[in-house]
């Protein structure tokens, strides 16, 4: 079985190895990582891997788990295998794809406690796993948390980038809260309430995808039917993912920042960066991604889509494309001004690549200034509100905490005979 150990914690008086199961496909000289999101499992990048190499069949082997799923049984188009081809003739040598589960989710090892995960510990598994394979750069592509463990990857190691995509991409912190309105309310409250599979798919579907993809047709039924079943599926197969596993990585994506001085060291790292996002988003506002990839100038080149969080799997021909653009610009040694400085091109389902930072200027009444003035106020208000629930969460964790140490225990006298 493919495993690569990459750390090890303490458990009591003994060390455990940090183990991560990875899958490679696909072979030739150019290599890439695809490192998953939160709660995800290597699999999930079926789509990428199918558009990047050609094929779904494992290059180290395969079993029953790991089977992936057809593109009819997901309810997605077929892909062109002519078009795969090219594509990896275009490329010129081939390409070697590495998926893996983070630590805590799927057959990867599970450390005990929140303090073993963090964007910067799992990006030096994902460098330790570079090691394992032998790879001495690679194209780094990242979604959501996995996007956000790219970055702090980049900025730790940039000499091992060969670029870098960051997909549904946040900075962290709280922007990991997302819009707070009442379909994510009912969303969180049956996410916390979900102790089945069936339970879980049916919230998963509707953060992951937008209404008018899961109510398309595909034949007699509907996507959203034909998903489903696959979602319990998966989920049956691989199991719930552990609340320890949860905590952990929900820990490492409330603690990630990147830095001032990272963000600097990945921009004059000379390599060219993808900010790739689905503008229906509602985990990831696709507002914090816009301001990444500005702040990323003149390296980064945004990616818009018409799309939700899971907008590789939505739109996968528009994201493979983007990232076949990244690996193909990367091997022309295209410079990160002329990268950036690409004309804007909408595709007919909606793709917007937009290069420069672009200012909007709304000419209004009197009214119009005072709605937009009440409406910034409300945003303000809206994320001061997150913060002041996030501290008091804290605060009664601290608080539940000091009780348990302090809590006297009671002693029960003993009448000796």
């Amino acid at each position: 079985m493919p495993y690569c150990e990459v750390d090890r914690y303490q458990a009591g008086d003994k060390w455990e190895g940090v183990r991560l199961f990875y899958r490679r496909y696909g072979r030739g000289a150019t290599k890439v990582l695809l490192v998953i999101g939160l709660a995800g499992t290597h699999d999930s990048w079926g789509p990428q891997i199918r558009g990047l190499t050609g094929s779904m069949e494992p290059a180290d082997g395969g079993d029953e788990l790991t089977a992936a799923r057809t593109d009819e049984e997901a309810g997605a188009p077929a892909a062109a295998p002519a078009t795969a081809t090219v594509e990896e003739e275009d490329v010129g040598e081939g390409i070697e794809v590495c998926c893996f589960d983070n630590r805590g989710v799927g057959r990867s090892s599970i450390p005990p406690h929140k303090s073993y995960y963090s964007t910067s510990i799992m990006a030096r598994d994902a460098l330790a796993l570079m090691d394992h394979l032998g790879w001495k750069k690679a194209h780094v592509f990242g979604h959501s948390m996995g996007a956000m463990i790219s970055c702090k990857l980049a900025a730790m190691a940039p000499h091992r980038m060969s670029s870098l995509a960051l997909l549904n991409v946040t900075g962290g912190g709280m922007e990991c809260f997302p819009k707070v309105d009442a379909q994510m309310l009912s969303l969180a409250f049956r996410f916390l309430r979900a102790r089945t599979p069936e339970q879980r798919a049916l919230v998963d579907l509707e953060t992951h995808y937008t209404k008018e993809y899961l109510d398309e047709e595909v034949g007699s039924c509907t996507r959203r039917a034909i998903l489903y079943k696959e979602y319990v599926k998966g989920i049956s197969s691989s199991g719930m993912q552990s609340n320890c596993g949860f905590e952990g990585q929900i820990n490492a994506c409330w603690t990630h920042k990147v830095t001032t001085k990272e963000l600097d060291t990945i921009r004059a790292a000379g390599f060219l960066v993808s900010v790739i996002h689905g503008r229906h988003d509602i985990i990831a506002q696709v507002c914090h991604a816009r301001r990444l990839a500005q702040r990323l100038l003149p390296a980064a080149r945004m990616v818009d889509l018409h799309g939700a969080h899971l907008v590789s799997h939505e739109r996968p021909e528009e994201v493979n494309n983007a990232l076949m653009d990244l690996i193909k610009a990367t091997k022309y040694a295209m410079a990160p001004q002329e990268w950036s400085s690409q004309p804007e091109n909408t595709s007919e389902t909606g793709a917007l690549i937009s290069a420069r930072p672009v200012t909007l200027t709304i000419r209004t009444g009197e009214a119009g200034n005072a709605a937009v003035a009440a409406y910034n106020l409300l945003a303000k208000l809206q994320l001061s509100f997150l913060y002041v629930i996030g501290l008091i969460v804290m605060a009664f964790e601290h608080v539940r905490n000091i009780v348990r140490v302090t809590k006297p225990v009671r002693v029960v006298a003993i009448q000796s005979s």
